[in-house]
Order: C-alpha cells, then structure tokens, then sequence
C-alpha cells in the first residue's frame, strides 16, 4: 500500500462509510416508510395488508374450497340479481337507463363487487361523469391503494385516497412532485365525495370521486378485512395434506418385479435384465416359469393412521372460519335434514349481515350518482 492510499484511507475512509451508510440508511428508511408502516394503529402493517391480498387472490384462482366460499356468499347476498327503481318518475327512468347501461352493465357488476368484498375485504369505487350527465363506475383493487386520508378529529370520514405509485415511472420532478411533505412517494389521488362540499369543478363538470367500503373492519380502522383471511393457512394446509394423501395413494400401487435365479456369470444375468426391460410382462398376463426362476413383487409399505380424522380437523377449521358448515363445503356430518337445517341457521344470519351491508352499499352508490 502506498503513503497516498495509506493516507486516504485513514483520512477519508470512515467519512466515506458513515456517508454510505446514510445513503443505504436513507433508502431502507423510504421503503420501510412506503411499505411497511401501518397507515393507523387499528390497522394492519402496509406489507402485511399486501401480503393478505396477494394470498386470498392466489387462494381464489387456485384452490377450490376458497373459491366456493367466495361463490356462496355472493349467491346468499346477490341471489338472484339485484334491481333499482325510484317513485319518481324522471328519476326513475334515469337510474334505469344508467343501471343497464352497456359500460356500467350493473346487474353483472354487482356479483363482480361482491365478490371482491368477500375477496379483498373493501371496494374502492370510482365514479365518473361525462359532459351528458350520464356517471360510470369501476372498482379500482385494494392492492392497489397506498394511503387513506381522513379528518383529523374523524377517521370515518375520508377526504382522498392515493394509489400506490409506479416506481418504474416516476423519475426526475415528476418523482419530486409525487413526494409528499412527509416524503413519501404517493401515485395518483382519488378526492372522496362529500355531500358538505361541492363537487363541480370550474368548467361546470364533474371531477371524478372515489368511494370506499369496508367489511371486517375494526372499531378506529380504515381497512377492511378479507373473508379469507382468517383461513389462508387452513386452506394451505389442507390443500397440502389432500396432495400429498394423492401422491400416497398413487406410489402406494407402484410396484417392482424381482426375478430371482442362478446365472452362469454376470454377463447371463445382464442378458436375462436386458430381455425382460425389453419385454416387460403386461397387466393381465400369464408367465410360464421353470424352477430355476422366480418372480416375486415388491411395493411400497405405505401406511398412514387417522387420515380421515386429520383431513376433517383442517376442514372444521375452514368450515369455521368461513361460517360456513361442513354440509356446505362437500363434507356431510349427518345424514339428517334436522342437524342440516340447525347448522345452516348461523350460516343465513351471516349472510344476511352481509347483505344489508351490500344493498347499503348500493343504495350509496346510486345515490352519488344520482
């Protein structure tokens, strides 16, 4: 090492690794702060909330039981299909033509919406209007949403959302102007809408607004909860315990003839294995064998005690997680309609719950719009 570098090191090198180490500080605190604060107390940690959705979507798509679950309670809250009318007769005729407008196609959308509060615990609605005055809608994913705003002295009531920002395209000013006083990087922003204020802009039209609905949600919070949550680790269990009882099932019939004989030297032995590998005995078939030669079977010992006992306990815990019982979820306990009538009751009070809060939600929406 040379006196220079000796130098420079001694003299430079802890400044150069305390700077460094504030730089990567730096980072580390702004992607903590974006992802994995928790925007209120009441709430769950932003990575965890992310976390939850990606698995109860990745639980939807690819395993059965949550699936159904999803499905039974939009037919319960749905049922049939939803329809609006109002006394007054303009009024009445508006709503009816916006209700089946084709780019709103509300009585297809409101499975569609049920099925994402069910899926991701809240809707976020937008609702947008043309210079005619006719509105449209759409859900934007919980996944999504970065941050809700609220009032100060009232977390129930929402002043704007943001959507959560695209790293890949905000550089330069455009990523200054998209920091927050607090720093935090935040994508596009959603105005809530109040009846206090008035929502036409300047130009006499009006500006779109978001609305937001929760179910499953605590008393101070402003997330809802999936339906799902509470059962992602049973449904990953049992789907894992029901593929590997499959896997047991199939090697449990594989077997492997052993032919037993006296051969000369190994290369007979190697000869009789190649003639056999060649022509292997098909299912069904007789073999006439000499006493020199015998054949013998051999397959996997594969036992498993209280196997249906184990499987019954992971779906219990499904089945009670969802409110749903066993009947419901291809499981019969009893062959009695009795017992089926008594589990279903919690069962339609939940949905019926569920589905004051959807017409609710509804009613609200077409109120906005209205």
């Amino acid at each position: 090492m040379s006196i220079r570098s000796w130098i420079t090191e001694r003299v430079f090198g802890n400044e150069i690794k305390r700077q460094a180490s504030l730089a990567v500080r730096a980072l580390d605190d702004q992607r903590d702060f974006m992802l994995g604060r928790s925007t209120f107390p009441r709430d769950r940690h932003g990575y965890d909330r992310d976390e939850v959705l990606a698995d109860a979507l990745e639980a939807w798509r690819v395993n059965p039981l949550a699936r159904r679950i999803v499905e039974l309670t939009s037919q319960y809250v749905v049922g049939g299909g939803l329809g609006v009318e109002a006394k007054h007769e303009r009024t009445n005729k508006f709503l009816d033509s916006w209700w089946n407008h084709r780019l709103n196609n509300m009585p297809i959308r409101v499975f569609e919406w049920s099925d994402e509060l069910s899926r991701s615990g809240e809707l976020f609605v937008v609702i947008s209007t043309d210079q005619a005055g006719m509105s449209y809608v759409r859900a934007v994913p919980a996944a999504d949403i970065q941050e809700i705003v609220t009032a100060k002295n009232d977390v129930e009531q929402e002043v704007a959302i943001f959507e959560k920002p695209d790293m890949n395209l905000i550089e330069g000013e455009e990523r200054e102007r998209s920091m927050g006083e607090d720093g935090l990087l935040r994508g596009k922003e959603w105005k809530v809408y109040s009846e206090q204020t008035d929502s036409r802009g300047t130009n006499g039209e009006y500006p779109p607004v978001m609305l937001h609905y929760a179910v499953n949600r605590p008393v101070g919070g402003k997330h809802g909860e999936s339906d799902l949550a509470p059962m992602l680790r049973w449904l990953s269990r049992y789907a894992a315990w029901l593929e590997d009882r499959a896997r047991l099932n199939r090697y449990r019939q594989s077997f492997m003839y052993t032919v037993t004989s006296k051969f000369v030297n190994e290369a007979e032995r190697q000869r009789r294995q190649n003639e056999l590998n060649m022509n292997p005995p098909k299912p069904g078939s007789i073999l006439v064998l000499d006493e020199s030669e015998e054949w013998h079977v051999i397959h996997p010992n594969l036992s498993s005690f209280e196997a249906a006992e184990d499987g019954l306990a992971l779906k219990k815990m499904v089945a009670v997680g969802s409110g749903n019982p066993l009947h419901f979820l291809a499981e019969p306990e009893s062959a009695t309609r009795t017992t089926a009538e008594s589990a279903g009751g919690p069962t339609f009070r939940h949905y019926q719950q569920r589905q004051i809060f959807f017409l609710w939600l509804i009613e609200d929406v077409i109120r906005v719009v209205l």
